[in-house]
């Protein structure tokens, strides 16, 4: 497996689904930053399932344990390891699985992969508990990015059929923690919400859109031609289980267009050179622009659903009837939408430390 994402801001995610813990270890993370265990914690709570329209029944109290490489809330220098618990699970519902597997989960493929050694149990390693850790390694990342007037922040902008209206770049901040869905429109919460109920009374499942902006990022920051800042960001992005897309500024609409439509003219802003609209995204050529910086992630709806679905009986080598046992949300965005913002935090950490612009000591 390959477990670790980053060069100097190296994340590397440990733990499964149902066993004692999950957690990260982040390597490389500047000494004397100052992080409020308190700050860790938040996000993890936004992260949480509770309170969350179509969210699982699975209740964990995610309470972060830091383990090393913190001293007097301060970060060392030594790699940071962070842990929470699995207490509330329920395995044997899982059992099944390695021999009729799920539709839309790993269970085949990591059969296949591992010979049948992974852990099943609630999906394993595969499952999406294990995005508590990248939850934890994005505070950090988040902290050190602040130093530098850098901000990220999502928002749900998509449940189903249910769009929310644009909402500028620079109004995210102060829109995206008025409701349980993290939509900045109130009125379009409402409607998801209404989206997701309807889905789980059926025993069906939706997915949606998350839009993630980054407010304050200087231009020039990326690592060209291979590790660019669409190259890295998608590939943290896409290791986000149920990810199934991403796009940036004006994304594939801009595919339709011409290129004098398509392109940013430049313009003065003081001694600043800005663009006059930003459907690059913030990005051109793997770097950053210095405009906001747009991306949006699709989620699939979540595979576990309780209508009957066909799948193979891997012994009997027979088609079969599936229903999925176990607890799981109806909808997995909500949740999705601090997974997102950490992952883009942490591949910014990486990136600007790379370029020089966040020390190594924090003084």
């Amino acid at each position: 497996m390959s477990n670790s994402i980053g060069r100097l801001f190296r994340v590397t995610s440990f733990g499964e689904s149902h066993g004692p813990v999950v957690g990260v270890v982040v390597d490389g993370c500047p000494a004397g930053l100052s992080v409020d265990q308190g700050t860790i914690q938040r996000d993890l709570d936004r992260r949480r399932a509770v309170g969350q329209a179509g969210a699982t029944p699975r209740r964990e109290a995610d309470a972060v344990r830091i383990l090393s490489g913190m001293y007097e809330g301060c970060t060392t220098g030594a790699p940071v390891c962070m842990v929470i618990d699995n207490a509330n699970v329920e395995s044997s519902n899982y059992l099944p699985y390695p021999r009729t597997p799920r539709p839309g989960h790993a269970d085949f493929t990591a059969k296949i992969r591992y010979g049948g050694f992974n852990d099943p149990r609630g999906g394993g390693r595969f499952s999406g508990r294990i995005t508590a850790g990248f939850v934890m390694a994005g505070a950090l990342a988040r902290a050190a990015l602040g130093r530098i007037g850098v901000e990220v922040h999502a928002h749900t902008v998509a449940i189903g059929e249910v769009e929310a209206p644009v909402c500028e770049p620079t109004r995210v901040r102060e829109l995206n923690r008025r409701n349980a869905l993290s939509c900045c429109d109130d009125r379009s919460a409402e409607s998801m919400v209404q989206h997701i109920s309807e889905a789980e009374a059926r025993g069906d499942s939706v997915g949606g859109v998350v839009e993630c902006v980054v407010l304050g990022l200087p231009p020039g920051v990326g690592e060209p031609v291979f590790s660019g800042l669409e190259s890295e960001i998608s590939h943290a992005v896409f290791s986000i289980p149920a990810v199934k897309g991403i796009e940036f500024g004006g994304g594939f609409a801009l595919s339709r267009l011409h290129g004098s439509a398509a392109n940013d003219p430049y313009e003065f802003c003081g001694d600043s050179v800005r663009s006059v609209k930003n459907d690059s995204g913030g990005i051109l050529g793997g770097l950053s622009t210095g405009m906001p910086l747009v991306l949006r992630a699709a989620f699939k709806p979540t595979p576990s659903i309780s209508l009957p679905q066909q799948t193979v009986d891997l012994e009997e080598r027979t088609t079969a009837e599936l229903i999925v046992r176990g607890r799981h949300d109806a909808c997995i965005v909500p949740r999705g939408v601090v997974v997102v913002e950490s992952m883009v935090a942490c591949v910014l950490c990486d990136l600007c430390l790379r370029r020089g612009l966040i020390p190594g000591v924090m003084v």
